[in-house]
């Protein structure tokens, strides 16, 4: 069997365990459920919010370069700190939280594999505690939204020039019989469908049952024939950027694709964009 192309950066509850007390390491907790994280979250984790923490709170866009800073020296985290993401849900908001990260060239950055529901279904201990670490000195690099960031004009062009792109939403939300994911009616659109020319290939049929990443070659076997290939300039979408952030790490860690972008904006601006061109079946 073929091995992931950076195993490196997916580490296993064992390791974390094994690592709950290293200086340098920072475990962060992002979930979708807000309220998890005091329910009880890995010991020593801190709770970074994918709303309220990463997000600008008045324009739809990510913090910039000083709210970054702000939010990692907070959280005890410096430029040579590894931290460790994991979350509810199989990980998306844990992956998501790590793209952010990456738009600001944070260097070390791991996914615990697995993610809470693997940590609790081990019976590993859970903690209410709200650890609190030293302001710690941060140095960001303005963010970088030309790499793995794509645009809406971006997302255009992709599409008159006939490479590919992954819808990773629910088979529902592609054919446009939902027009927001179920349980999410404010982060709906204007009309239903999918991006022209988009692969259907939902986020979490990357992870098995136990929420652990499926192996190299049942990632190939899943991507490759849609054409979906490592040859390509890909682009990921699904509502907000949020599940298709998951299919971004997929693609560009554990199988080395070198290019691909999250479209963020996803099917909540482009569903609402005037004379934006949709398909359905």
């Amino acid at each position: 069997m073929s091995a992931y192309m950076y195993p490196e950066v997916l580490v296993e509850t064992d390791w974390v365990a094994q690592h709950l007390q290293d200086h340098n390491l920072r475990i962060v907790e992002s979930d979708e459920d807000i309220l998890l994280y005091e329910i009880g979250h890995v010991p020593g984790a801190v709770k970074i919010d994918w709303h309220a923490d990463l997000q600008d709170q008045v324009r739809r866009d990510y913090i910039n370069k000083k709210g970054f800073e702000v939010l990692l020296s907070s959280r005890g985290i410096s430029n040579d700190t590894t931290v460790v993401f994991y979350g509810d849900k199989n990980n998306w908001w844990a992956c998501y939280a790590f793209w952010v990260f990456k738009l600001f060239g944070h260097e070390k950055c791991l996914v615990m594999n697995g993610g809470r529901q693997k940590w609790i279904a081990e019976n590993r201990p859970l903690s209410k505690d709200v650890p609190s670490y030293p302001l710690a000195k941060y140095s960001a690099q303005e963010r970088d939204d030309k790499k793995i960031r794509a645009f809406r004009d971006q997302v255009t062009k992709h599409v008159i020039a006939g490479n590919p792109l992954v819808d990773v939403r629910s088979p529902q939300e592609f054919t446009g019989e939902l027009l927001h994911m179920p349980g999410y009616p404010q982060e709906g659109a204007l009309r239903g469908g999918h991006i022209p020319g988009a692969k259907s290939i939902p986020w979490a049929k990357a992870v098995r049952e136990d929420g652990t990443f499926k192996s190299a070659d049942e990632l190939k076997a899943l991507y490759e024939p849609q054409g979906i290939t490592p040859d390509k300039d890909v682009v990921a979408y699904c509502r907000i950027g949020e599940r298709s952030s998951h299919t971004w790490f997929v693609l560009t860690y554990l199988l080395g694709y070198p290019k691909v972008r999250n479209y963020d904006g996803s099917w909540t601006e482009w569903g609402n964009l005037v004379g934006a061109p949709i398909e359905r079946p």
